[in-house]
């Protein structure tokens, strides 16, 4: 790539010195899009940590998914959201990692979700350096969808 990314990082040398390449979108299991982009920003729907098709892990962490495990489902949920704003409008044109919000399938007393997040988060950072750093939300629910233990979400601004 000749020109500069938005972000003055370019995210495909990053994510390919992290040993990682973009996979497909993911497709919906319900009725939404994968991403949408509204002025500056684009949001993506809630990524679950998914590849080839097929959900990693399911189960409640703090029992039956190790917090290490969940972690690293987190920052494939956050590599599958990378996935979406690539595929919408080009993963070059990131700006900002604006917000992230994790989500949690805990057990019960299990009080570790944003160690959990930080997957996402820590993904994010090394692939955007400075302009990966964003604000979040790490919250624990009873269930997600498809018995996923964990589902990330994203705001990014986007440049031209």
């Amino acid at each position: 790539m000749s020109e500069v990314p938005a972000s003055g990082v370019n995210p495909f040398d990053r994510l390919a010195e992290l040993g990682l390449t973009l996979p497909d979108v993911v497709p919906p299991v319900a009725a939404y899009v994968p991403a949408v982009q509204s002025g500056a920003h684009v949001y993506v729907s809630g990524q679950l940590p998914m590849a080839d098709g097929k959900l990693l892990a399911t189960g409640k962490v703090g029992a039956d998914v190790a917090p290490e495990l969940a972690k690293e489902l987190a920052a494939r949920c956050a590599l599958n959201a990378l996935a979406a704003i690539d595929a919408l409008v080009g993963l070059e044109k990131v700006v900002k990692i604006v917000k992230i919000a994790g989500f949690v399938a805990s057990a019960e007393g299990f009080t570790g979700q944003p160690g959990v997040v930080n997957g996402a988060s820590e993904l994010f950072g090394a692939v955007f350096g400075e302009a990966g750093r964003h604000a979040r939300s790490a919250v624990g629910v009873s269930e997600l969808p498809l018995g996923s233990p964990v589902e990330v979400e994203v705001i990014a601004e986007v440049g031209e």
